[in-house]
Order: C-alpha cells, then structure tokens, then sequence
C-alpha cells in the first residue's frame, strides 16, 4: 500500500514522501479499513513542522480523521466487515495511507447515506462544535449566536448546529465569497468582518442587548472586541487561537457585564468520556439524515496532491474542509 511520511521536519512539500508500505495486520481490539478519503487539518502542517503540541517519531504518517470500509476484524469484534465507518488513527501511524488499522474504540459507524468525503470531513469539526455549542454553552431556542470565522470547518459546523437548536446566528467571514458561504449554511445575518465592524451590528440586530453565545476560534483582537458584544449572562467560547495572539481578557470585565469565558478542549473531553463522543455521534448521525447538517467541502485532492493541499490549506484561502482521497 501507499503511505505519506514525514521523513525529518519542515514544510510539507519538502519532508512528505509517498512510500511503499506492507499493509497493516489486525490485532486484537483493532479492525482493519481500506480508506476511503482522508481530511486534512491544519495541525497536520504543524506536525510536519514539529510546532504541534503533539511529536510523533520521525517517519511518522500524517492525517486524523478518514473515511472507508472495514475489510477485516478482530475476534469477537463489535464491528463487522463491509461497515462504513469514519475512524481517527493514531500517530505514529496516521490516516495518509491506503489503508489502516485502527483501534475499534476509534471507530464509529456513519449512515449509508453520507459520502465518503462528507464523512471523512466531519468527526472533528462537527464534534468539538456540538460539544462547544450544546455541552459547554447550553445554547438555548431563540438565543442569539455569534460564530466567528463562520466559513472555515468548526464555524461552519457551528452556523448549522446554531440554526438546529433554534438560535438567530450571525457569522463574520472574509471577503464576499465568504459572507455567502455563511449565509448559504443558514446565517441569519453574514458579516465581511474585513469592511464591517461586527460590534456594532450585532448591538443593531440584538436592539443592544448583544449575542447570548459567541464562538470564537480565532482568538486575537477578535476575542478583545467580542467582549463588546456580549450579552448580559453571556457565554464567551475559547475554541481556538487561528488569529496567532492569544489574548487576555481582564477578569473585572467579566464580573461586571456578567459573562462566562468558557474553554473548549473537546480532545481532553472525548479522552475522559469516550462514551459521550459517541453519544454526540449518534446524535450527528441523526442531524445529517434529517438534512440540519452538511460538512462543507472546499475540494476532494487525488492521494498524490498531499503537499500540494496542505500548501493550499496553509495559505488560508480556503473554506470548510479539504479532502485527500486515495
């Protein structure tokens, strides 16, 4: 089988190879699965670089979330072969490859329905704003939901989970094209924060009231000027740091508008309670086959085109997820 793998550190294009490798055994507790398409991330870039929190050992294979078939199972496994099932391998042995073995409690079946490259784009994204959005902010029917960043793969996730809830969702993206992505995934007010102060629209369309929850991925000066525009018992979500600086928000602030700065660390959570993730999952399963959710997809890359995706991806200038398909 093909395998991507990171031969020393750097940037993508210059320590990816494509290699041969013997395709995995099954092992106890492990079910073995001919992929299908692969998402790839932008801690992905990071790993390749050694700036991730995480270090695999050189070679190791990139890619954490795929899509694909079970082709062959443990003994007494809860899976069966010909299930189509997203998994998330780990490293040093990532999802970059033709195919893969993997743990079962990293397994979860997807409905017959879903494409392979939807599935394989949708385990993170969906996961950590379900949880961000339905866990950690309660968000309620009729709350006013401010997601940042609303074209990219968790806000995306976010403006649909928002509108499944019941919630008015106003989005900021970049540039035009961006803007109609949000509204085209159920925004109810899209904001091209590069001309238009959000600030100000959201205490407009709220008569000054502010947004209930606000989902921030980004970090920066979009989390300082977020403390603007909340409301009154208002949840704050820290999901991440895309913006570069990680700010710092004065504690007094909180106290007297009333609002909770809420941290997002979906990882740790699936690691305590893997039993809720797949609660969540089933849970995902069932929003998509009503139609309340679709992963969006910025394009389907060959298996050969792995340096050239990640460049893409690094460059900022995508939206949703882009998929790796063997």
């Amino acid at each position: 089988m093909r395998s991507w793998k990171v031969t020393k550190l750097g940037e993508p294009s210059d320590v990816l190879e494509l290699q041969e490798h013997p395709r995995p055994k099954v092992e106890p507790g492990k079910v073995l699965i001919e992929v299908d398409a692969c998402s790839l991330n932008f801690f992905d870039i990071l790993l390749c670089q050694g700036k991730y929190q995480e270090k695999p050992p050189i070679p190791f294979t990139p890619g954490s979330e795929i899509s694909g078939t079970i082709r062959e199972v443990g003994e007494g496994s809860q899976f069966n072969v010909g299930q189509r099932v997203i998994a998330t391998p780990a490293k040093p042995e990532g999802g970059l490859s033709e195919w893969v073995s993997v743990p079962e409690e990293s397994v979860y079946v997807v409905t017959d329905s879903m494409i392979s490259s939807e599935a394989a784009g949708m385990f993170i994204t969906y996961q950590t704003s379900y949880y961000a959005l339905y866990h950690r902010a309660s968000l309620k029917e009729g709350e006013v939901l401010l997601v940042h960043a609303g074209a990219g793969g968790v806000g995306s996730a976010a403006i649909q989970l928002g509108k499944a809830r019941g919630a008015k969702v106003i989005a900021t993206a970049g540039g035009p094209e961006k803007v109609q992505i949000c509204k085209d995934l159920g925004a109810n007010i899209a904001i091209d924060y590069r001309v238009e102060n959000f600030v100000e629209i959201v205490k407009k369309e709220t008569n000054g009231k502010g947004a209930d929850v606000i989902y921030d991925p980004v970090g920066a000066d979009v989390f300082d000027l977020s403390r603007k525009c909340i409301a009154f018992d208002g949840r704050l979500l820290v999901v991440g740091f895309a913006g570069g600086r990680i700010p710092e928000a004065p504690v007094n602030h909180a106290l007297v508008k009333n609002y909770s700065i809420v941290g997002v660390h979906w990882g740790l959570f699936r690691k305590h309670f893997p039993e809720k993730a797949r609660e969540i999952h089933n849970d995902l399963m069932r929003l998509y086959e009503e139609g309340s959710i679709r992963p969006l997809i910025f394009k389907d890359y060959d298996f050969t085109k792995v340096p050239e995706a990640l460049e893409v991806l690094g460059d900022r200038g995508t939206y949703g997820k882009l998929i790796v398909k063997p």
